[in-house]
């Protein structure tokens, strides 16, 4: 099933350092489909990428001969449309935002949320239990004074004094009412493990309802994958945590979700260490413990915020998780550029 470090690259989904590599690797993509397809062929395939949710986001699906170009033309409408709205909702840089809102104000009082809203910080909570803490959106409390662009972090006396705050147990949901409020008014949430997955299924979920039978659409280092790719499997390729250009493997995958969390993605070194966005919410610092984290699944909001758990729990208490859960499987690179697989894969 894993082809690693393989010279023939059919897609490439993934999240780079910087932002203008991300724009050339869609361009790359869509030149090795146009190679691989004929004429005929690729011009059933309608694709589209697009910014959205501080990242690149890709759609792409398969239409037979008889559909209108206006189907198609509409139907990516809908898919960026559904993506922007999630980020005007769950963005904590545009203050109008959901859940700005909820930083602001449910450390003082409860505070009414969507339905949409409230059951994906009941996810959050979740897999905050099924982790043992390990993912927590509450990490935002210390998150936010971390500044990976202008390379800074908050000293140790900052970070005790946050931690106090970290705590998913903090964030109180009352279903009846569909509101959320703090337990402690220092306590900031913040969703960029779990809603780049949640769009990605929301997302997914329009083309099936419109009877597509073939896409893929992904947003940074998550990818939701609708049947095949046409008799053959989608492959999607993990960066090399330490090589820009190269891939550590290629999966061929059909019908699967995938994530992938690395220390490459948003980060600072200084005096030899590495800060990166990926932050332990037991020591309000990076997570160094592996370098790459990429969970397979049916789910997408599971596996985005499963990835960034098993980055934060690292190699042995991580597979140890995921070779509990029959429904993931999971794709390690240690420190040491060390490829590891779950139980799942190594069947294969």
């Amino acid at each position: 099933m894993i082809d690693a470090n393989s010279s023939t690259i059919t897609t490439i989904i993934t999240t780079s350092k910087a932002y203008t590599f991300m724009r050339i690797i869609s361009l790359v993509i869509m030149l090795f489909l146009s190679l691989l397809s004929s004429n005929a062929a690729f011009a059933q395939w309608h694709q589209k990428s697009f910014d959205v949710m501080g990242t690149l986001a890709h759609v792409e699906f398969w239409l037979p001969d008889t559909a209108e170009s206006s189907t198609a033309e509409s139907l990516i409408a809908a898919v960026e449309h559904e993506m922007q709205r999630i980020d005007q909702t769950m963005s904590p840089y545009i203050a109008t935002s959901e859940l700005s809102i909820i930083n602001r104000d449910a450390a003082t009082k409860t505070v009414a949320i969507s339905p949409e809203l409230f059951d994906l910080l009941t996810d959050a909570q979740d897999i905050a239990k099924l982790t043992n803490g390990m993912f927590d959106i509450t990490y935002a409390s210390i998150g936010y004074q971390y500044d990976y662009r202008k390379h800074q972090k908050p000293d140790q006396a900052a970070i005790n004094n946050a931690l106090k705050a970290i705590n998913y147990q903090a964030v109180m949901l009352d279903k009846s009412t569909s509101s959320v409020r703090f337990a402690n008014t220092d306590v900031k949430i913040d969703l960029g493990g779990i809603a780049k997955g949640h769009a990605v299924k929301n997302c997914i979920s329009i083309l099936k309802d419109a009877s597509i039978e073939h896409a893929l659409i992904s947003a940074g280092g998550d990818t939701t994958l609708l049947g095949d790719r046409i008799g053959r499997p989608w492959f999607v390729g993990i960066k090399h945590p330490r090589a820009d250009d190269k891939t550590a493997v290629q999966l061929p995958l059909s019908n699967e979700s995938i994530s992938t969390s690395g220390d490459y993605e948003r980060y600072f070194i200084e005096d030899g260490v590495r800060y990166h966005h990926i932050i332990n919410p037991k020591t309000g610092d990076s997570a160094r413990n592996v370098v790459s984290v990429s969970i397979i699944g049916k789910n997408p909001t599971f596996v985005d915020a499963l990835s960034t758990a098993i980055f934060v729990m690292g190699l042995q208490q991580g597979m140890a998780l995921i070779n509990e859960l029959p429904e993931y499987e999971a794709i390690i690179i240690d420190n040491q550029q060390t490829l590891h697989v779950s139980t799942g894969l190594q069947q294969d």
